[in-house]
């Protein structure tokens, strides 16, 4: 549950904190003196869009923070994904504190924080979907669509229907890739025929040529090496004389000039011993020299000078060339095009293989797929059933005692209408009286009508599902005298297993709180910190008169107030 909500510059609230009770609490106070503004507030927190005008004029920014304790059973839908996000909340006493923020710059931008962490604010939204249910006018509005209707009924049907919808949805997107595949295939079979016939010319032109990745740069190489033969034997031969002094050479090579160094240090060593690291570093030299001169004399031996081979890889390197223009840039992009195109070349060899396959494989998915659409079906014509008269008997203690809710669940006739939740239409029907004919929500309930359904709706899926806080906004929209004593009846009996949170103009519905939180306005049109207040006892009842007649010192309002308020309490007694 929401324990605390703190809100800094946010549309006319400049300061406050609201503090809300564990079962029912209501929030009441002039029309324009913030309540609607709170609700706003527990939005951001939830994660929905921020807008920079909602920041309080002559603000750069607003702020709102909730304060949620959180028990074992929504802990384990929370915290993995709190602990994803990289925040974490610590247990106290069997519960956990979690903190969640939102900051909304004047500019526009905003911030969210989870447990001390920024985050983003879809985040927020994950968190709370487990933690709070909020309805305003725009769920009336939802509830008159067939999807929300078919949503609801499948909320009802519990875990059992999920199932059945979750193995109908894996049946129904396989068909439908399966078809999909087929369909293309057979659609574009002559295009990819002629583009396989041109595919097959450039394959051929490259397998001819069985070019090697990397190879045009070492053709490069070797083009240069036969090109400049010549000149490279005349320049090692003069590097091999050098090291080894040739027959003719004068003043003989290195390798003698280094053996006449080493004879000399070793008969010197003989008088200082210090000279031994010199003569094995002049044994090292020419053992070096030595190598270098072989390994001279391999290459001039293996170097040739051939015309014809310099033409030969002059010739690969320009048929090559010719292969990089064509399906480059590179060599390494002519090796992935050959291979992608013997691919596509054989998928169009194997189409007729592929087709048939294609067909048995659809058609068994598509067999499968009805045989669990037709299940979906009756669990949801069941739950359906189940949901209407359960909705039914809440409407009659919502104070509309001859008005029913049928819901009508109607299967496609062929799998080519069924969608990714199922074959079924979902339709609620009304029927507000006795001898009215059923109308769709959508085509003539009122206002007052949608405000209770919707509230019935609650109050049986609240025991199929667990949320631990409900929030309404006008739930009372459309409705006064004694229907509102029974919606009044009804959030109370709601709350004994959540916490709920109502913004309300009706004093039939206010009596019915634990917890009666006043909403005013300072002098200058702002909500302050002294502005929101818990009232009880007698300010209670100078509220409840405000409500019922405006006139907060009437002494018939204030008879009606303790009356209503008697009635409130008896009620809780007797539950």
């Amino acid at each position: 549950m929401i324990d605390e909500l703190r809100i800094r510059s946010l549309g006319v609230i400049d300061e406050a904190v609201i503090p809300f009770a564990p079962g029912f609490t209501v929030l009441t106070g002039e029309t324009g003196a913030g309540k609607t503004m709170v609700l706003t507030g527990l939005g951001l927190i939830t994660g929905e869009k921020a807008d920079g005008a909602l920041v309080r004029g002559g603000a750069d920014r607003a702020d709102v923070d909730g304060e949620w304790r959180i028990d074992a059973r929504t802990a384990e839908a929370v915290l993995p994904r709190l602990e994803e996000a990289g925040a974490s909340c610590d247990p106290v006493d069997g519960e956990w504190i979690l903190i969640l923020g939102r900051t909304v710059a004047a500019a526009g931008r905003s911030r969210a924080f989870a447990g001390g962490r920024s985050v983003p604010a879809g985040v927020l939204a994950e968190l709370t979907e487990s933690m709070i249910a909020v309805h305003g006018q725009s769920d009336q509005l939802l509830l008159r669509d067939p999807r929300r209707q078919r949503e609801l009924v499948d909320l009802f049907g519990g875990p059992g229907l999920a199932a059945l919808r979750d193995a109908y949805s894996s049946e129904f997107a396989a068909w439908r890739e399966a078809e999909r595949e087929l369909r293309d295939l057979v659609e574009h079979r002559q295009d990819r025929e002629r583009e396989a016939a041109l595919l097959r010319h450039g394959i051929d032109e490259i397998a001819a040529l069985q070019p090697l990745s990397g190879e045009d740069d070492a053709l490069k190489a070797q083009a240069g090496v036969l090109a400049h033969a010549t000149d490279l034997l005349a320049s090692v031969g003069e590097a091999h004389e050098a090291l080894t002094g040739g027959d003719e050479a004068a003043g003989g090579g290195v390798a003698e000039f280094l053996m006449l160094a080493r004879r000399a240090v070793d008969r010197a060593r003989a008088l200082d011993g210090e000279l031994d690291p010199i003569v094995e570093r002049l044994e090292r030299l020419a053992e070096d020299v030595s190598l270098a001169a072989g390994e001279l004399s391999a290459y001039a031996g293996a170097l040739e000078v051939d015309p014809e081979h310099l033409q030969r890889v002059e010739e690969r390197r320009q048929a090559i060339g010719a292969l990089k223009r064509r399906y480059g840039p590179t060599l390494d992009d002519v090796l992935a095009w050959w291979s992608a195109a013997e691919s596509s070349v054989a998928a169009v060899d194997g189409a007729d293989e592929r087709i048939a396959t294609l067909t048995t494989e659809a058609a068994g998915l598509r067999e499968r797929m009805s045989r669990r659409a037709e299940a979906l079906t009756a669990a949801r014509r069941s739950a359906a059933t189940d949901l209407a008269a359960a909705v039914t008997v809440e409407l009659h203690d919502l104070a509309m005692p001859d008005s029913s809710m049928t819901v009508d669940v109607v299967a496609a006739a062929v799998p080519e209408e069924f969608g990714p939740d199922g074959a079924d239409s979902v339709a609620m029907l009304l029927t507000p009286h006795a001898g009215a004919e059923p109308r769709p929500l959508g085509k003539g309930a009122s206002g007052g009508e949608l405000s209770r359904l919707m509230l019935a709706i609650e109050v049986v899926l609240a025991g199929v599902r667990a949320v631990p806080t409900f929030v309404f906004d006008e739930v009372d929209a459309g409705i006064g005298g004694r229907v509102a004593v029974e919606v009044g009846r009804r959030l109370a009996r709601l709350a004994r297993s959540s916490q709920v949170i109502v913004v309300t103009h009706l004093p039939q519905v206010a009596a019915f709180a634990d917890r009666h939180v006043v909403v005013t306005k300072d002098s200058a049109g702002h909500v302050t910190a002294a502005s929101v207040a818990v009232v009880d006892g007698q300010e209670r009842v100078r509220e409840l008169v405000r409500m019922l007649s405006g006139l907060e010192e009437s002494q018939a309002g204030a008879e009606h107030a303790a009356e209503l308020l008697a009635l409130a309490a008896d009620d809780r007694g007797a539950s």
